[in-house]
């Protein structure tokens, strides 16, 4: 055993006050200001995913079903993504309101004759998901006007 120490002084790093200066833009809120509505998207995204189970749809609409776990299942990967790269991510806000835009519209063009239940929820999801990602695009805007 060596008696190496596994501590190190970061001072001596050439890249040292970049880092230190973009934790500090982070923890003010440069990059994470999008967070309060990355859980929420999220959700919608998985509920919007497992909506045929929960409302019974899986027999009488088997492509709406497809459509709608992987429409859910595109929300949530993009709010993960956002969660773990939000200074990459924050182009891609408007791609979450273009899929709860299509959340909506998709009942009546992917559904055959959906009932009141699907039409809701997929509804009231999709508009949800649409608010969400104009926040995060809005809020996203305002982060590259300051920086």
């Amino acid at each position: 055993m060596s008696n190496v120490s596994h501590r190190s002084d970061i001072s001596s790093h050439p890249d040292a006050s970049e880092m230190r200066e973009r934790h500090d833009r982070v923890m003010r809120g440069g990059g994470r200001s999008t967070a309060l509505a990355d859980a929420p998207v999220f959700l919608a995204g998985l509920y919007a995913a497992v909506s045929p189970w929960v409302l019974h749809f899986t027999a009488n609409q088997p492509s709406l079903v497809v459509h709608n776990v992987v429409i859910g299942l595109a929300i949530a990967v993009l709010a993960l993504c956002f969660t773990a790269m939000p200074e990459r991510m924050t182009g891609m806000s408007l791609a979450i309101c273009a899929l709860g835009a299509w959340l909506v519209a998709s009942t009546w063009i992917v559904g055959q004759s959906p009932d009141m239940g699907v039409v809701l929820s997929n509804v009231i999801v999709g508009g949800l998901t649409v608010v969400l990602g104009a926040v995060c695009a809005g809020v996203a805007v305002m982060n590259k006007r300051r920086t």
